[in-house]
């Protein structure tokens, strides 16, 4: 398993401002954003004992939470995603899913994933049936992408966090959702075996502290 590190900032918008201007002439902005930034849907599963959710909460040393995911509104490229934590690190693992299968797994039609050629889709159909995991909340938010190659290091601004009330309109891009409390916007950093000390130097923030932050977490407050 290929663990990252990972800090998270809950930060305002004032510190939001400072952070472009300094991300912007250090880091390069991710490719595939569009005039800077992208869109993100990820609809996140869980159990009626909301399983996921509580092992956030408590802390759990080994965790990991299944999600589907696209962005800028794109239907013709979605992603069943996999996060693990272990030891504070973290790893992510993907598969490409289609329209017409996510379709099926919001209509409870989930026989097709057994014999799917991606392990990953196998492994969440395994647990759906073993923990109970079913679609469970709509997340959407703004992402300001940048990326430094040494260390393999992403920064993302993210922000207009946004939660749908269930998941049954996930594939309508243009379905309602409400804003998820009254977080400005979070800082993530993301790094492999080191963080050079320029981008360590430029993420600092007087008075913040790095901290444990779930969007999924703060939107199941409302679905």
């Amino acid at each position: 398993m290929n663990l990252r590190h990972e800090w998270k900032h809950e930060i305002d918008v004032s510190d939001l401002i400072v952070l472009r201007q300094r991300l912007r002439a250090v880091m390069r902005t991710d490719p595939h954003a569009v005039q800077g930034r992208y869109g993100v849907r990820s609809m996140y599963f869980d159990n009626e004992a909301d399983k996921v959710l509580r092992e956030k909460i408590n802390g759990i040393n080994y965790r990991e939470k299944f999600r589907i995911r696209y962005y800028n509104k794109d239907l013709s490229r979605i992603q069943l995603e996999k996060k693990s934590r272990l030891n504070g690190l973290g790893n992510k693992q993907s598969a490409v899913l289609t329209k017409a299968q996510v379709r099926a797994v919001l209509d409870g039609d989930w026989g097709w994933m057994t014999a799917s050629s991606q392990s990953l889709i196998r492994e969440l159909y395994a647990k759906m049936m073993s923990q109970g995991l079913r679609p469970r909340t709509i997340v959407d938010y703004t992402r300001e992408p940048f990326v430094y190659d040494p260390g393999n290091v992403r920064v993302t601004l993210d922000y207009h966090i946004r939660s749908g009330l269930g998941c049954t309109d996930f594939l309508n891009t243009e379905c309602v959702t409400i804003p998820a409390g009254d977080q400005a916007a979070i800082l993530e950093v993301k790094w492999d075996a080191f963080l050079p000390e320029l981008i360590r130097d430029i993420v600092q923030l007087k008075g913040r502290q790095t901290e444990a932050f779930s969007k999924y977490q703060v939107c199941r407050m409302y679905g």
